[in-house]
């Protein structure tokens, strides 16, 4: 950086602009910026060099000097109102986040700018770049720190009644809840950002992140059905938008299709006009899951948990739900293998089905135990006995109706003798 210093001028921007390379334009600004020129057209000359700055430095992959740019600034953010100061700050700190691998720097950065606002009494901003930090703190898996941070925010927020933070702070709480897997608590705080929601106006990237998250409670209770119509919503929020996240609210309509037996559609939403502008390996994960559901082939779907593992196991939300229907899909399988038989060898299945003894004999137990058919494992000679599905005594039920019914008229007859004694 040179120390000589250029005045704050339209001409000294448009020399960045025009100058060789990226190293000659971010040097150029960093001498427009030492400029001691306080008017409000240097001020404003100013406030676009810092603009231009940040986006080369982030271009350039420098997250470092990004960070020493806002300290730098300080001086400079004292001669500008608060409101462009919140700006500037959250503009820096939108750009390092767009720099691969910074979320340690990150957390740092905000940490500082805490502290910062903390002794400039900035309020407005601290408590948005608070909620930045809380944000971070979770994606870090950093889950208590965070919890601490967001709960002493909401009851400031709650009591300034700022809606629109309080949208944000209330659904990065049911995030938060939810990766610790406290439903309740997350459905709550969902619920609260709705409520705040209802109360002004929602930018559409926001309303669509409330449905994405109502969409993933939603599946998480088995309600796949709500849950696909709130992926739907919020998918159309972000595909209006061309929001990346668009893609991730199809790939959970697919996951609801799938878990609820109906995977044939599966490919008629990939092929459709909306669809077809995610092709991609997400949706290709899904429709290799869907065609292993509808063989109802565990080979299949083991081959699509290889060859998408990023897609499928490394998502959180798809490997939860996945699990369950692997289970599903053994059990659907086991059943259609011994259907067949009334004694069969435990060994021959687990041949069948091309998954180890130990695995298969493991599942049959469980599925006695769960009543899905009614037979024994005779292990002594490493056999599975199945029996015939007991008829249901209908002598029973009738009996026990009959006992209930004469103790209900003994029960009224000593209520009226009780009345004739008194």
């Amino acid at each position: 950086m040179s120390t000589s210093y250029l005045p704050a001028t339209t001409d000294s921007v448009a020399q960045a602009l025009e100058a060789k390379n990226p190293s000659e334009s971010i040097s150029i600004f960093y001498r427009i910026l030492e400029s001691p020129s306080s008017s409000p057209e240097s001020l404003r000359i100013k406030e676009q060099s810092i603009t231009n700055l940040s986006d080369l430095l982030r271009q350039e992959n420098r997250a470092e000097e990004l960070r020493s740019l806002l300290t730098q600034l300080r001086p400079f953010f004292a001669l500008i109102p608060k409101a462009k100061t919140a700006k500037i700050v959250r503009g820096i700190i939108d750009a390092v986040a767009k720099i691969p691998g910074t979320s340690d720097l990150q957390i740092s950065l905000c940490k500082e700018m805490v502290q910062w606002t903390r002794a400039e009494k900035r309020t407005f901003l601290r408590q948005r770049v608070e909620a930045r930090l809380a944000a971070l703190l979770m994606e870090s898996k950093e889950y208590s720190e965070a919890l601490n941070l967001l709960s002493g925010l909401i009851k400031e927020v709650r009591r300034l009644d700022d809606k629109l933070l309080l949208v944000d702070i209330d659904l990065l709480e049911s995030k938060l809840h939810f990766s610790l897997r406290n439903l309740p608590k997350a459905k709550a705080a969902l619920t609260a950002a709705r409520t705040a929601a209802n109360a002004i106006y929602v930018p559409p990237a926001q309303q669509g992140t409330i449905d994405l998250q109502s969409g993933i409670l939603h599946a998480e209770e088995k309600d796949y059905k709500t849950g696909y119509s709130y992926f739907f919503e919020a998918f159309e929020a972000f595909n209006a938008l061309e929001d990346p996240r668009a893609v991730f609210s199809l790939k959970y309509m697919l996951l609801c299709k799938i878990m609820v037996s109906q995977a044939d559609d599966v490919a008629g939403i990939i092929s459709s006009k909306a669809g077809l502008r995610y092709v991609g390996p997400e949706l290709d994960a899904m429709k290799a899951v869907a065609d292993a559901h509808s063989k109802r082939s565990l080979k299949l779907f083991e081959t699509a948990l290889r060859d998408f593992k990023a897609q499928l196991e490394e998502d959180p939300i798809v490997h939860r739900h996945l699990s369950s229907l692997y289970d599903t899909l053994l059990e659907q399988n086991l059943c259609r293998l011994i259907e067949p038989f009334s004694r069969v060898e435990i060994a021959h299945i687990a041949d069948l089905i091309e998954l180890p003894i130990d695995h298969v004999e493991k599942k049959l137990s469980q599925m006695i135990l769960d009543k899905k058919f009614a037979g024994t494992l005779d292990q002594g000679a490493g056999c599975l006995v199945i029996f015939d599905d007991p008829k249901t005594d209908a002598i029973y039920p009738a009996t026990l109706e009959t006992i209930s019914n004469v103790g209900k008229v003994v029960d009224s007859l000593y209520v009226r003798s009780a009345k004739i004694m008194a």
